[in-house]
């Protein structure tokens, strides 16, 4: 009866439930359809082969088919998907639901003797990857043809036509990427991610130990490096530097007042009280010399002080022994000297070796007076008496200068 114009696939059961030897019905290409499931069909129990493909028929039919049917084909209509809760088919053992709008595989729950199943040409971007186990009576699945989403959804079903053992009819052929974009055209047997990409826990835990590996690296690097210190530095030099712009403007302008300014240790302070200062600061032509005893202002805080006589000084002398590098406040005044000879590519440092100091003795974060003592050139305290003249006329040599 193919190719007429019946419209109520209810009416035809009716019109089938007095044919006792009614085996095979042909209803394709017809205007059939199907809206209420709660309606009851009455088709003949003989019935076993039905054809009701290319009608206009939903997911209600399923409320409206012969119990007994072995063999039925709903392709090219409406459908898109098998409802839950169905009248079972127990003898189906052949369905075809090519050409519907499926957008996945539907269960054998209401098929238990299904053996054949064709959805090919529907919506299916990645079908269940647990079909044959809900299915374990299926033979074969014709699933090409469809629009196929590769990511790692799609990964599970291509597993499965591995354990399948030749299920997939058409593979792999019939079964290609349809998106991305990117991967168009691509075999499904070709197409392949990392179990790192799929798995979102795996993904989780491999990111979170790459970031604690991280974190501790840095922390490493933080800690050997002494960077929190230099931050600390960097962020003291800032506000005293803005506390510098905001005050009065006659503080804002820096105006050299010292030929250098003294660093050391308080552990060489005789040396430098009773040698440096004495032999520079007097006879003509004296050096005027900025010792934190003299000159820091009270009120004013240690590292204020540091910085403004660092800037309000033509050079800065460093005396070195190895009670400079233990000594924390020495360390303050090397970083803001070595910063101003960056900021102002000045040749304002001036390096005294009081004492050899041992490089075991020098902590990781005095990097800079490595790199200084490697580079520059520095004068060192002779032991002998009659070399000292020449020393203080090489140090008075290296801070000559008029100051306005």
């Amino acid at each position: 009866l193919q190719k007429n114009k019946f419209e109520s696939l209810r009416k035809v059961s009716i019109m089938t439930s007095s044919m006792k030897s009614l085996k095979y019905l042909d209803m394709s290409h017809n205007l059939l359809r199907h809206d209420g499931a709660d309606v009851k069909c009455q088709w003949a129990e003989s019935l076993t082969e039905l054809d009701l493909s290319s009608n206009q028929l939903a997911d209600a039919v399923f409320a409206c088919l012969p119990v007994n049917v072995k063999k039925l084909s709903l392709q090219n209509n409406q459908i898109s998907s098998v409802p839950r809760g169905m009248e079972e088919l127990k003898s189906l053992e052949e369905l075809n639901l090519a050409s519907n709008r499926l957008a996945d595989l539907p269960e054998c729950s209401g098929f238990t003797s299904l053996q054949f199943l064709n959805v090919e040409m529907n919506l299916i971007l990645a079908p269940s990857a647990d079909f044959f186990q809900s299915c374990p009576r299926v033979r074969e699945l014709q699933a090409g043809h469809n629009p196929f989403k590769c990511s790692c959804e799609l990964q599970a079903f291509v597993r499965l036509e591995r354990r399948s053992g030749g299920k997939l009819f058409g593979w792999p052929a019939a079964y290609v990427c349809e998106y991305p974009e990117g991967l168009r055209g691509t075999e499904l047997k070709d197409f392949h991610l990392s179990q790192l990409a799929c798995n979102m826990t795996l993904l989780l835990v491999t990111a979170l130990l790459l970031t604690l590996v991280l974190v501790a690296a840095v922390a490493f690097l933080c800690i050997f490096l002494d960077v929190p210190w230099y931050v600390r530095m960097t962020w003291q030099w800032t506000q005293t530097k803005r506390r510098a712009w905001h005050g009065p403007r006659g503080e804002q302008g820096t105006v050299l007042q010292f030929h250098a300014f003294i660093s050391y240790s308080e552990r060489d302070s005789l040396w430098v009280k009773n040698e440096l200062i004495p032999n520079l600061e007097k006879g003509e032509g004296c050096v005027q010399l900025c010792q934190h005893e003299r000159n820091f202002v009270p009120g004013k805080s240690i590292v204020e002080n540091i910085i403004n006589c660092i800037e309000k000084s033509y050079k800065s002398i460093f005396v070195l022994s190895p009670n400079f590098v233990q000594s924390e406040w020495c360390h303050y005044e090397l970083y803001f000297a070595h910063h101003k000879l960056f900021s102002e590519s000045s040749n304002s440092l001036i390096l005294i070796l009081l004492e050899p100091i041992p490089p075991y003795l020098i902590p990781a974060r005095y990097h800079k007076l490595k790199a200084l003592m490697a580079k520059r050139t520095y004068l060192e305290w002779p032991k002998e008496r009659s070399k000292r003249a020449l020393f203080w006329a090489n140090l008075r040599a290296a801070i000559s200068i008029n100051l306005p």
